[in-house]
C-alpha cells in the first residue's frame, strides 16, 4: 500500500509595506527557529493581491531563544535586496536564512546560485538608489509658509524610504518634497512625513535658476572628454526629463565631434620652437605615464593627464590635474577620493609646469585649493585670492576660484545658490579678461 504524503499547512505572512525589512526579519526569525520550511510560507504585502492558494494568516509560531546568529553581511544584503521589485525576494531571503541556520559560513560560498541572485538584487537596488541621489532636481514653488522645493522621480524599485536619509542629511535646512508613483516624502521642520504616491503632473516643470545652471553646464561641456555610451549608461534617458541640463545634451553631442576635430587640427598645425606642438605634448604625456615622483604611483593604475586644445588661451578650456595619480582610500571594493597632501602636490607640480610650457596660455584658472597650491607653491585661502589675478613665474596670469564639487557639497539651498552665482561671476570675469588678453 502507498501511504499519502502528509499535508504541510501553508502559512501566509503579511508585511506592512513592500520594503518592510523589520517585519520580514521578525517573522523570518521566528519561522526559521520553529523549523518551518520555505515551501510552507506565502509572503504578501498589506493591500496587495491575495494568493488564491496561500492559506490564511495563521498566527506565527513564537520564536524560541535564538539558536543561531547571522553575519552582518547577510543583514546588509537583506536590507537592500528586500527593496527590490522582484516578488520572490522575501522567499529567496528566507531560503538563505535557512541555509545560514545550518551553515554559518554559507555567505562565503561564491558558487551558490541563491547567494548570487540575492547579491544581484541588492546591486540593482543600490544602483537605483544612486540614480535617485544623482538625478533628483528640485524646483522651487510657493509653499504658503515660504519656499518649498519639489522634485519628481520614478524609481525601478521600492527605494524611497531607503534613500530618504541622504536627502535629510544633505538638505536639512530647506523644506522639500520628493514625489514618486508609489510614495511621496516631505521634510518640514526636522520631521519627515510620508504621503501617497503622485504623478509627474503633480511636480513643477521648472524655475528661473535653471537657466543659470544650463548656461554653466554648456560652458563646461568638453567634447574631448565625451563618451556617449558611458554617459547614457550612467545617465539613462528615462531620467532626462527630470534634469534641466539634459535639454542641451542632444545639441552638445551633435556638435562635439566637429568641435573635437577642429581642436586637433588647430593643435597639430600650431608650431613651436624645437618641434611640433602635438608631438611635444604627446612625448610629455608618455613620459608622465612612468612618473614615480611621489608614492601615489604605487597604487595608481594610470596617470590622469590633461585634455583639450593645445593652443588654448585659457587652462580650463584645456583641462589638466594638479596631481596626476588618483589618491584614494579603500572602503570595501570602492575607491573613495582623498585630498592629496602638500608633498604630493609639490612633487607633481613639475608636470603642470611642463604642460603649461608647451601650451603657453595667457591665463590659467585654478579650480580649488589644490590647484592653487600647485600653480603658486603657496597655501591660499580661496575667498581672499579669487578677486584679483596673480602673476606666475612665466609672466602669465593665474585666476583662482572654487572647485565645482564644492558647490555640490553645500547643504543649505540659499548658500548654495549664492556660491553658484559667485562662481558664474568668476567665470564671466575670467572669460572677459582672456578675450582682452587675446586682443
Amino acid at each position: 500500500m502507498l501511504a499519502a504524503a502528509p499535508m504541510i499547512e501553508t502559512m501566509r505572512v503579511t508585511l506592512a509595506a513592500e520594503d518592510d525589512f523589520e517585519g520580514w526579519r521578525d517573522a523570518a526569525r521566528g519561522l526559521a527557529e520553529a523549523g518551518v520550511p520555505g515551501s510552507a510560507i506565502v509572503w504578501q504585502v498589506e493591500g496587495g493581491e491575495k494568493d488564491l492558494f496561500g492559506g490564511d494568516d495563521s498566527p506565527r509560531p513564537p520564536a524560541p531563544a535564538p539558536s543561531f546568529a547571522v553575519p552582518r553581511r547577510f543583514v546588509d544584503l537583506a536590507r537592500s535586496a528586500i527593496c527590490h521589485s522582484d516578488p520572490e525576494r522575501f522567499s529567496l531571503l528566507y531560503a538563505m536564512l535557512l541555509k545560514l541556520s545550518g551553515n554559518k559560513r554559507a555567505m562565503e560560498d561564491r558558487a551558490d546560485p541563491l547567494l548570487d541572485r540575492l547579491e544581484r538584487l541588492a546591486k540593482e537596488v543600490r544602483r537605483d538608489v544612486h540614480k535617485m541621489h544623482a538625478f533628483i532636481r528640485f524646483r522651487e514653488v510657493d509653499g504658503g509658509e515660504g519656499p518649498r522645493f519639489v522634485a519628481w522621480f520614478q524609481p525601478d524599485h521600492h527605494i524611497v524610504r531607503h534613500a530618504a536619509g541622504f536627502f535629510v542629511r544633505r538638505f536639512t535646512s530647506m523644506r522639500w518634497s520628493i514625489l514618486t508613483p508609489e510614495l511621496s516624502i516631505h521634510w518640514d521642520d526636522a520631521i519627515l512625513r510620508e504621503s501617497p504616491g503622485a504623478t509627474r503632473a503633480d511636480a513643477p516643470d521648472g524655475d528661473p535658476i535653471e537657466e543659470t545652471w544650463k548656461t554653466y553646464y554648456a560652458s563646461i561641456f568638453n567634447p574631448a572628454r565625451l563618451k556617449v555610451k558611458a554617459m547614457t549608461r550612467e545617465m539613462p534617458k528615462k531620467y532626462w526629463r527630470n534634469m534641466p541640463e539634459t535639454a542641451l545634451v542632444g545639441s552638445l553631442i551633435a556638435g562635439a565631434q566637429g568641435r573635437e576635430a577642429a581642436m586637433i587640427e588647430r593643435s597639430a598645425a600650431m608650431p613651436m620652437a624645437g618641434g611640433n606642438l602635438q608631438a611635444s605634448w604627446q612625448a610629455l604625456r608618455d613620459e608622465a605615464k612612468r612618473c614615480t615622483r611621489c608614492d601615489l604611483y604605487k597604487c595608481g593604475t594610470q596617470t590622469v593627464f590633461g585634455e583639450g586644445p593645445l593652443n588654448a588661451s585659457i587652462i580650463t578650456t584645456y583641462v589638466t590635474n594638479a596631481v596626476k595619480h588618483f589618491k584614494f582610500v579603500l572602503r570595501g571594493k570602492k575607491r573613495i577620493h582623498s585630498k592629496p597632501d602638500t608633498s604630493e602636490i609639490d612633487a607633481c607640480r613639475w608636470w603642470q609646469e611642463q604642460e603649461r610650457g608647451v601650451i603657453r596660455p595667457a591665463l590659467t584658472v585654478a579650480l580649488g585649493a589644490t590647484a592653487a597650491r600647485s600653480l603658486t607653491g603657496k597655501t591660499l585661502t580661496i575667498s581672499r585670492a579669487r578677486e584679483t589675478p596673480l602673476t606666475l613665474a612665466d609672466g602669465s596670469e593665474c585666476w583662482i576660484t572654487v572647485h565645482p564639487s564644492f558647490l555640490l557639497r553645500i547643504p543649505e539651498e540659499d548658500r548654495r545658490r549664492e556660491e553658484r552665482a559667485r562662481f558664474v561671476d568668476d567665470l564671466v570675469r575670467i572669460r572677459k579678461r582672456a578675450a582682452k588678453l587675446a586682443a
